[in-house]
């Protein structure tokens, strides 16, 4: 039986990518129009390195840009490239399709749900209340809370406890097979690969079942719960 479900929240509930290279499109944009004489190419190589190096979820990206390429801060540039960076983001980041209906009928059942996510807290929670989702949730578990990231057993044990569920009683949902099917599985609970926020398109995956759109998670449920 099936009484708790844990999902990955970047590329298996909103579209992280799309959105991370919308904003950052217009960032750059908007930094070429405050001063910064570089081509849009170069600047998004740059971007791009400094996210390779130091990760996805680094918050002072354009800080580093700027030292690197003028030696300092310059305060107009920074603020028109947040400013823009920020607008861009908000207006990209959206659920997938038929992840909000998924979840109200999750709730509705009596399942509980979990997030588990290698994103530092503060950005795990401001998109899920940016795009009203944090109510959904019984926990919420980032790398801040174990300091350890999938495939890592310690996150994924560690949403279990809080939700009080036996792994064998649980399914995790995700788009990164390495990481979150392998976490899973390693730990005794189900899988479900996120095939639909594959933003890889070459792994091998492992896992019990394949979500071309989320809502087929409904019909395992009911499978495992006749």
């Amino acid at each position: 039986m099936i009484k708790a479900v844990v999902f990955d929240l970047d590329n298996t509930l909103v579209d992280f990518m799309a959105m991370k290279r919308q904003a950052v499109d217009a960032a750059i944009g908007a930094m070429m129009d405050a001063g910064l004489n570089l081509s849009f190419d170069k600047v998004k190589e740059h971007i791009d390195g400094i996210y390779k190096e130091l990760g996805i979820e680094y918050q002072q990206v354009f800080d580093r840009l700027l030292i690197d390429v003028l030696g300092y801060v310059d305060p107009r540039i920074i603020s028109a490239g947040i400013i823009a960076y920020r607008r861009a983001r908000e207006a990209a980041l959206k659920p997938y399709p038929h992840v909000t209906a998924t979840l109200m009928h999750l709730n509705r059942s009596g399942i509980k749900l979990g997030l588990l996510s290698d994103a530092p807290t503060r950005e795990a929670w401001l998109r899920l209340c940016f795009i009203n989702y944090h109510h959904f949730f019984d926990t919420v578990v980032t790398f801040d809370d174990t300091g350890e990231r999938k495939p890592s057993p310690k996150p994924f044990l560690t949403v279990l406890e809080r939700l009080d569920i036996e792994a064998d009683c649980a399914i995790m949902v995700g788009d990164w097979a390495e990481r979150d099917m392998v976490g899973a599985k390693n730990v005794g609970m189900k899988t479900a690969f996120a095939k639909y926020g594959d933003s890889f398109g070459n792994q091998t995956v492992q896992a019990d079942y394949i979500l071309d759109d989320i809502k087929q998670l409904l019909d395992i449920i009911r499978l495992h719960n006749a």
